[in-house]
């Protein structure tokens, strides 16, 4: 399955432009998925230093993703215009409806294919709270 994967807020706690703290269990999960043969893609609006910084501390912490802020390590600013449509059957992001559930879940619904309400009416939790941000809410 090929998955985009968001950085601040989803992989660490919003800091930006620093980085934050990792989320709990995100790096073992991303490095779970990837042995599991999963392609992440990180897909970040952080470009340049502050792309590079976020693709180290990754890499530190023994994620290397397939490719970043593209479909494939191969394209380049000529062969998709500096931004591209990112290609992928599953986006994890912060800014989901409904939130972001923990890690452990994400990886539950991803190695069980089963959706965000079957993994929580299994366990009687309820779903994250959304969190209020934006203009419009």
């Amino acid at each position: 399955m090929i998955i985009a994967v968001d950085f601040d807020g989803t992989i660490v706690e919003h800091k930006y432009p620093e980085i934050g703290n990792e989320r709990p269990f995100a790096t073992y999960t991303l490095r779970k998925l990837i042995e599991d043969r999963h392609r992440l893609i990180l897909w970040t609006v952080r470009r340049g230093k502050e792309l590079q910084e976020a693709v180290d501390w990754c890499m530190e912490r023994g994620v290397e993703f397939y490719a970043v802020n593209r479909n494939f390590p191969e394209e380049t600013v000529e062969t998709h215009g500096g931004y591209s449509k990112i290609n992928a059957e599953l986006f994890i992001d912060d800014c989901n409806l409904g939130g972001i559930p923990d890690w452990g879940k994400i990886y539950q619904m991803i190695n069980e294919g089963k959706s965000w309400k079957e993994i929580y009416a299994e366990s009687n939790e309820e779903k994250p709270a959304k969190k209020k941000k934006g203009w419009f809410w």
